[in-house]
């Protein structure tokens, strides 16, 4: 039933930190109202519209698709400071049809990309140019139509109404609204005036920016996070009452009984709106054939490039290559995707010829030997038998996924390129949305309500991390944060659940691009972020939907290592490296995958990975190919059993012999979805069409198709001679593992460039070293990994040094490193240049005047002085950091005044000019103590480098640790750990019944510790679990690690200072060697006596049946010093003394 009122003026989140209300709340309160229209005209963007449209035709309900646009009230170019923020007014404009959608297109693109200022801002220039098929709304009180009639009466009034109905002739309505605010009543009263002698239609609106009338505070939070004000700011941007929601028919009949033509003129116009988005056409950019090439056709010229590039891949082309390259044009050709190929085989071979590193291939790509035969990827399918299927499948008409790997540093040159080519108009990057998240809105609303910083820190905490964590989920959880959100707290927790989940911001996708077939704006309105960048105004999932062509250029920092490393083996031995040409057999490879050292490794790193690559001990690609597919959730139960088969431990079986043709490779466990694909095809006779289709409902447990698809299967494999019930098992077989089947294309491609990775690291390990710390200076944790593993490769990373340091990490040797300087916080690049230029012309700084006095002071400002002295930079030039740090004034005044000296050319023709003013003395002072400096250190470095405040405690850990990291021993699952170290990274989670429990690391002498507490531990220990207290942990191991050496399930926490008197040990055995001799009896007994304590004296003695007696001393107790157990492991080895 048609609704008699239409909401035709609204706002959701999309209108960025200004709409209360997403496009599902927006739906469900229309859906609730009764009503079966609803238009969303967000502030000066389209952000929404297509997701709006798919869900609003979802429901049933028609979308009018609408932007409330800024009008500059002179022209849209004029941008003079000295005007303010109110030189523009608001217009309400609506898509009555298609060509209405296309101009609104246009309409805010140009506000964003021509008339920004403040607003992305519009003019009347510009609306005439655009005005097809648009209906206009004169808008709220800040119109220029009601402003006029306010501020300079009806007759101004008329001409403002007749320029817009000239330009809107037939499609111009007077908007009336009514929140009690006393200009609505006074525009109310002109307008309809203005309207009855001009005959123009009035209509009715209400300007909704929240869905209930109780949300009008979270709105008003809302705004006051956009502005960046306090609620408590008087001077404010504040919507006047709390009227601004979804009404419902009879509120807006008897708000505007007296106009009821306004009210069904909201039917009619409703009814006027006819727009349809096409959404099943697909718009690709058409490839240019180069004019000097022979074939016009775009297929055969594709077919040419294919045949070129297979005599570079192949030896002897035979029939299999030529059949599949065959098959694959036949299938691009009748999908008409050849000119897809041709842009994307054209954008990699200019990365490749300009040097700009690409990956493999990625995603379902590298199953095409015409992506491999063009060079998009690096990849040989049918070596890898690999399916194109599962890339490009004809049964299925979708758009082929090529989903691309650049360096990370040099990918917005591709897009520059592309540009280039298409056109500025037809090629830019995707916006994407960042969303208040449950811990970001808490900290959002509790600042605009004025909570301290510490209280709503405090709240935050309280909340699991997570992207999917909610604040319902988290009230659940979390007594605590119920009892904050039922008392002091309520009003922050309930305004933040009404906002929780929305739109904060508009940002650039980190890898999507899109390239239309002309101009942008005829399929998506774009924008313009402060910093300049041009984005479409569509997110990826809505371009794919209207059919443009979005590919991913995703950086990828293993590139980046990988084409630094090169570099800087270059730089070292003028040698030259071709990644793509190593050997991809090299044992020592291997080798180094077979010991588990691949920290830094690409997908290799975690310490699971490395404990079940020691158990593999792969000896070629495929054994990576499959680890790398099976170390993930759910396949991860199939590792051992692979690794047994591998090894010939565990009988390979089949459930049927048709299936050893498919699983052969993986030992008889499906692994990949392309055998999933196989096994159908080889058991049922599926197409591998049909078989993709059936893998991807098996994936995606659509079980509709699934159950349509095993009826199917089973018919099949009974008319290939199986009974029904064995084909029932193999499709069980099949919906078991499928669901978990990883796509082999891609793991193929990134097992190549993990063994790229190794090859580097087995032998150039210290550029390879340099080169993955560079690339990771800014992620903390990663810069402690990589540094602990320096450590255990015997290179030395030498601290910060301003002498010696460049801006990067840099091999000096094989066996050091020097720390770049860009890692220090607060220090730009352009600073380091200057310092690093100016080292190299004059040579080595020798005081800190002297470093001042030579460098531009603008880039080297305070800031980046202190800096630098934190972080131990100058410690080469004067040891007393806190001398120099409280000195900074007195360096940077001296600097200026030399800076002065010089521009007045007073040179002394007696010495250098600085010497023409005296160099001051440093301020007298002690040096902050070893636990200061460092923390200080940590600020800036985010890591311990010259220190570690754990020193102080070593002999504490050491006696009491019964877990060294310098051993390369595996423990047994479950095995008893004590270990002590610093508390990093602490993380509040829940478990399944609710209860709170941790994870966190234990930063220790050696290495890193993983550390997860459950509840009952945690709820004993809760206190002293903090980052950065020293503590002791008691637990048992676990396997199912991350990053660290070694993971623990915790049992028992104690503080530093009590682990001596808590954990103090009370045996130290020695284990004597079969007969041993009277002098070794008599040294034994020497050293125990020079050593008494008050620690039993375990002596254990082998027998003659293989046993041991276990003799405990009564005549002597001795002491555990760390000097008399390295004594007993000189005399009887160091697996022969031990503390329990």
């Amino acid at each position: 039933m048609k609704s008699e009122f239409i909401h035709l003026h609204n706002h959701s989140d999309n209108s960025l930190l200004d709409g209360a209300q997403n496009i599902p709340s927006v739906l469900e309160t229309i859906t609730d109202l009764g009503m079966d229209s609803v238009a969303l005209t967000e502030h000066g963007n389209m952000f929404g519209a297509v997701s709006f449209y798919k869900k609003a035709k979802d429901k049933n309900i028609k979308p009018i698709i609408g932007c409330e646009v800024y009008v500059a009230k002179g022209s849209r170019f004029q941008k003079d400071r000295s005007t303010g923020m109110g030189k523009y007014n608001h217009l309400v404009l609506i898509a009555q049809n298609y060509q209405g959608y296309k101009n609104l297109m246009k309409i805010v693109t140009h506000g964003y990309l021509e008339g920004f200022y403040y607003k992305p801002r519009v003019d009347t220039e510009i609306l005439k140019k655009y005005n097809e098929g648009i209906i206009c709304l004169s808008a709220c009180l800040k119109g220029i139509l009601p402003e006029t009639l306010i501020y300079n009466g009806l007759e101004a009034g008329k001409k403002v109404a007749e320029e817009y109905s000239s330009i809107f002739p037939g499609r111009y309505y007077i908007e009336l609204q009514n929140h009690g605010i006393p200009e609505e009543l006074q525009n109310i009263q002109l307008a309809t005036k203005l309207a009855k002698e001009m005959n123009l239609p009035i209509i009715a609106t209400n300007d909704a920016h929240y869905a209930k009338k109780e949300h009008y505070k979270a709105h008003d939070v809302h705004i006051c996070i956009g502005t960046g004000k306090h609620l408590s700011d008087k001077n404010r941007l504040k919507y006047a009452g709390n009227e601004f929601y979804f009404k419902s028919q009879d509120e807006m009949f008897s708000l505007f009984k007296q106009f009821p033509e306004a009210l069904e003129n909201t039917r009619a116009l409703t009814d006027s709106v006819d727009l349809q988005i096409p959404m099943e056409d697909y718009h690709l950019p058409w490839y240019t054939i180069p004019g000097d090439k022979k074939s016009k056709d775009i297929d055969e010229y594709l077919k040419t490039l294919c045949s070129s590039g297979l005599k570079d891949k192949y030896e002897n082309i035979n029939t299999e290559i030529n059949q599949r390259v065959d098959y694959e044009l036949s299938v691009i050709k009748k999908m008409g995707f050849a000119s897809y190929f041709l842009i994307t085989a054209d954008f990699v071979e200019y990365a490749r010829k300009n040097k700009i590193p690409v990956g493999p291939g990625r995603g379902s790509a590298p199953g095409s030997i015409v992506s491999y035969a063009l060079g998009i990827t690096n990849i040989d399918p049918l070596k890898h038998n690999l399916i194109f299927e599962r890339f490009l499948n004809p049964d299925r008409i979708s758009m082929p996924d090529i989903d691309i790997d650049f360096c990370v540093e040099r990918r917005g040159q591709v897009i520059d390129y592309l540009k280039s080519i298409y056109g500025e108009d037809s090629v830019t990057q995707i916006i994407t949305f960042g969303k208040m998240n449950a811990r970001a809105v808490i900290r959002d609303v509790g600042r605009v309500m004025s909570y301290s910083y510490s209280e709503v820190d405090k709240i935050a905490k309280m909340i699991p991390e997570g992207p999917k964590v909610t604040l319902d989920q988290a009230l659940k959880q979390n007594s605590d944060l119920r009892t904050v959100s039922q008392t002091n707290y309520k009003d922050l927790i309930d305004n933040a659940k009404v906002l929780e989940g929305m739109t904060r911001h508009a940002s650039i996708h980190a890898a999507g691009v899109v390239v239309a077939p002309g101009d942008l704006t005829d399929f998506v309105p774009l924008y313009r972020s402060s910093q300049g960048d041009v984005t479409t105004q569509y997110d990826m999932k809505e371009l794919e939907s209207i059919g443009l062509l979005k590919m991913d250029f995703l950086g990828l920092r293993n590139l980046t290592v990988i084409d630094k490393t090169i570099d800087l083996i270059k730089q070292r031995f003028n040698e030259d490296i071709d990644i793509d040409k190593i050997d991809m057999e090299d044992p020592k490879v291997y080798k180094l995958f077979a010991k588990g050292l691949t920290v830094g490794i690409f997908q290799f790193e975690s310490a699971g990975m490395r404990e079940f690559l020691k158990k593999l001990k792969p000896k070629g690609i495929d054994g990576l190919i499959a680890m790398n597919a099976l170390y993930r959730p759910g396949p991860m139960q199939n590792i051992d059993r692979y690794i047994k088969r591998a090894h010939g431990k565990e009988k390979v079986e089949y459930v049927h012999p048709l299936l050893e043709e498919a699983l052969k490779e993986t030992y008889g466990i499906i692994v990949y979805q392309e055998q999933v694909m196989q096994i159908a095809n080889i058991i049922a006779g599926f197409t591998l069409s049909e078989a993709d289709e059936m893998r991807r409902a098996i994936g995606k447990k659509i079980r509709s198709l699934m159950d349509k698809m095993a009826d199917k299967f089973v018919k099949g494999a009974v008319k290939n001679g199986l009974s029904k019930a064995k084909a029932n098992q193999i499709f069980d077989l099949i919906d078991k593992f499928a669901q978990y089947g990883f796509n082999k294309s891609h793991s193929v491609a990134y097992s190549y460039i993990a063994y790229q990775t190794g090859w580097l690291k087995t032998h150039y390990t210290a550029e390879f070293m340099s080169a993955n710390l560079t690339s990771e200076m800014n992620n903390t944790n990663k810069v402690v990994v990589l540094i602990n593993e320096c450590r255990k490769l015997n290179i030395k990373v030498h601290a910060p040094d301003i002498n010696k340091s460049g801006i990067n990490f840099e091999p000096l040797n094989d066996k050091e490193i020097s720390f770049g300087l860009n890692a220090v916080k607060n220090v730009g690049v352009k600073a380091l240049e200057q310092c690093i230029e100016v080292r190299r012309k004059d040579g080595q700084f020798k005081s800190i005047f002297d470093f001042v006095s030579k460098v531009d002071q603008r880039l080297v400002n305070k800031k980046v002085l202190e800096s630098l002295i934190l972080a131990g930079a100058f410690d080469s030039i004067h040891e007393n950091r806190a001398q120099l740090f409280e000195a900074v004034d007195l360096v940077i005044n001296y600097g200026n005044q030399v800076d002065k000296q010089s521009n007045k050319n007073q040179i002394n023709l007696f010495g250098d000019q600085e010497e023409l003013i005296k160099v001051p003395d440093l301020p007298i002072i002690e040096d902050w103590d070893n636990q200061e400096k460092l923390s200080k250190e940590k600020e800036v470095l985010g890591i311990y480098v010259s220190g570690n405040p754990l020193i102080k405690y070593a002999d504490t850990i050491e006696e009491l640790s019964n877990y060294d990291f310098s051993e390369e021993k595996i423990l047994k699952e479950n095995s008893i750990v004590k270990i002590g170290g610093a508390i990093t990274n602490f993380k509040l989670h829940f478990d399944k019944k609710n209860q709170q429990m941790a994870f966190f690391n234990l930063d220790c002498l050696g290495g890193q510790a993983e550390a997860i507490i459950f509840h009952d531990a945690f709820d004993k220990y809760k206190e002293i679990i903090k980052d950065n207290n020293i503590v002791f942990l008691v637990g048992h191991t676990s396997t199912q690690n991350d990053f660290a050496d070694l993971k623990l399930i915790v049992d028992e926490v104690v503080p530093i200072n009590h682990a001596k008197k808590v954990l103090k040990l009370n045996e130290v055995n020695i284990r004597l060697p079969k007969n041993s001799s009277k002098d070794l009896m008599n040294d034994i007994v020497d050293l125990a006596n020079k050593n008494k304590g008050d620690h039993l004296f375990v002596v254990h003695i082998p027998s003659e049946d293989g046993q041991e007696r276990k003799i405990i001393s009564k005549k002597i107790k001795v002491s555990n010093n760390n000097q008399f157990l390295i004594l007993l492991r000189d005399l009887l080895g160091d697996s022969n003394v031990w503390i329990d």
